[in-house]
């Protein structure tokens, strides 16, 4: 509920304090979590005016959560997955990841902040983790008035990394200050959709962080990769995955450089590639810089498409939920006409199913 919806607000609630939403006539209409100071004055937790907000609450919807996803029996050392994604799973501002013993979870809104220890405790009680570390550290806390929070909640501190096992390829994990909660778990499929493309290729991975992409196409056979991004700490962790799935390190080709700086020299240099996978981060952060990011977008696409013959393949991302997918393609469409190639579209990814999109909530 947008803060120009409200037309009073009765007491004096306190940020994430429950409020209950009435109509103008005064029918009660949902329960929410309160937010002065923010745009999105009320999140909602039910539409039951009658329901109550408690540790029972959160228990029902993280069950629920864990159970569209069937995990059942705890999480095994050997598996990573979302397991509360916010909104799509009914608790607004909480995401929720696990990395073998551990769950890192996120508190993004001043609801789940309210009530970020009864929400521990049904983390631990459905998936039976061994430890809540929580990452609250990002941008958009500041947006519900809330500062940066990081810090174990539950059980022992987790260690320095974690060693994960995804599509059967191994990755290590930093949770505590790794990007996200550490890893990217919503590509895990497109993951194994570029290691099945892979055979023989000449592979480019950009905005590569610790080289999951690298490594799944070396998986599938890649004759060679090249990574690019802008941390050597994230490259050394790229090319520790690589020797921990079998390869030498170099095999990931780290380069340590800005992503559009390097795809421009390559250009000039006339490389080729025969699959370019681009996964940048979040260029539009607000409506403010949706025309800028637009302009990024379409420089890394033209670039990545000048490196490419005929017949190469381009896996390109985008995860700013200001540019739609329709969007995203006509900026892609005039990538291809200043790269001076005819481009066409053989497959649409999106994240992974443990990251579902509520019908009515597509943002």
């Amino acid at each position: 509920m947008f803060s120009g919806a409200i037309a009073r607000v009765e007491g004096a609630p306190e940020p994430g304090d429950t409020v209950l939403l009435t109509s103008s006539s005064g029918e009660a209409l949902a329960l929410g979590a309160f937010s002065p100071s923010s745009q999105i004055r009320v999140r909602i937790w039910t539409f039951d005016p009658a329901g109550e907000i408690d540790s029972s609450f959160f228990d029902d919807r993280v069950r629920a959560a864990a159970a569209r996803r069937n995990i059942s029996g705890g999480w095994s050392v050997s598996t990573a997955g979302r397991i509360v994604f916010s909104e799509a799973d009914g608790v607004p501002g909480l995401v929720a990841d696990g990395y073998g013993d551990v769950v890192v979870a996120q508190f993004l809104s001043a609801g789940a902040e309210k009530f970020k220890k009864e929400i521990a405790e049904s983390l631990c009680t459905v998936t039976g983790c061994g430890s809540v570390y929580e990452r609250s550290d990002a941008e958009s806390r500041e947006l519900e008035g809330l500062a940066p929070s990081n810090g174990v909640m539950r059980g022992a501190a987790p260690p320095g990394e974690i060693e994960i096992i995804e599509n059967g390829l191994k990755y290590f994990v930093d949770v505590r200050k790794g990007h996200k909660t550490g890893f990217y778990l919503d590509q895990a499929i497109n993951r194994s959709v570029v290691r099945e493309i892979s055979a023989g290729v000449k592979a480019l991975n950009c905005f590569c962080y610790t080289g999951a992409f690298s490594v799944a196409a070396l998986a599938g056979g890649a004759e060679s990769v090249v990574s690019i991004d802008s941390s050597e700490k994230a490259l050394e962790t790229a090319r520790r995955n690589a020797v921990l799935n079998g390869f030498e390190a170099d095999a990931v080709g780290c380069v340590c450089a800005d992503a559009f700086e390097a795809l421009r020299g390559f250009v000039a240099e006339k490389r080729q590639f025969d699959l370019v996978i681009l996964d940048p981060p979040k260029l539009a952060a607000d409506k403010g810089s949706l025309e800028r990011a637009g302009r990024a977008y379409k420089d890394a696409n033209m670039h990545a498409m000048r490196l490419l013959p005929a017949g190469g393949t381009l896996v390109t991302f985008s995860c700013s939920g200001l540019v739609s997918a329709e969007e995203f393609q006509k900026i892609a469409a005039w990538a291809a006409l200043d790269a001076g190639v005819t481009a066409r579209i053989v497959a649409r990814l999106s994240q992974a199913p443990d990251h579902p999109v509520s019908l009515n909530f597509p943002e």
